[in-house]
């Protein structure tokens, strides 16, 4: 029988490295990840006025999406440091390290592009449409809507595909890369 480990201040403080720092922040990213794409924005959608709940995730996407880049950018360094075979072997995404390499790498881009482009161009369009419901009196969903309308609606709708997709795209790679280092480990190395 094995002896039970016990805790002292200086195995505490060793709990703080680069693995357990890389576990900490998978953890925050998927879960961030989760929580905005499936319950949250479900919840916000579901209980507040469409134009409150715009203005929401007006003001929560920005943050989100930093946030992201930033636990993803770092993930995808500390990934890297610890697998030389993800610089060796870039082009091959059959070398399993390079494949995590490339699911961090397509969170990274997935929300530099939501937060740069898609997320701007999307409240944008969401705006116009609240102040074309005023000038018009109609919500942007009524029958008789103006050309003008229409085109914001079709413009907002594929905006926010768009950026529905690239967050999924997050969500899914996230995914992957957690089976991964659930069943293989993260290889991270101590500095």
């Amino acid at each position: 029988m094995s002896q039970p480990s016990t805790l002292s201040l200086q195995t505490l403080l060793g709990l703080f490295n680069p693995q357990g720092l890389y576990l900490i922040g998978y953890s925050w990213l998927f879960g961030m990840t989760l929580w905005v794409t499936f319950i949250g924005g479900t919840i916000a959608f579901k209980s507040l006025p469409r134009q409150q709940f715009g203005a929401l995730q007006h003001r929560t996407f920005p943050i989100y999406f930093t946030i992201s880049i930033a636990l993803s950018a770092g993930l995808l360094g500390l990934w890297t440091y610890s697998h030389p075979a993800v610089l060796t072997h870039y082009l091959e995404p059959q070398v399993a390290d390079v494949a995590q390499a490339y699911a961090l790498a397509a969170v990274l881009i997935s929300q530099l592009a939501n937060q740069a482009v898609i997320g701007p161009l999307t409240s944008k369009t969401m705006f116009q449409r609240h102040r074309q419901e005023k000038e018009e009196g109609k919500a942007y969903n009524e029958p008789g809507v103006s050309d003008q309308m229409k085109a914001l609606n079709s413009r907002f709708g594929m905006l926010h595909g768009v950026s529905s997709l690239f967050n999924m795209t997050a969500f899914l790679t996230l995914l992957f890369h957690g089976l991964w280092i659930g069943n293989m480990g993260t290889g991270i190395k101590n500095f």
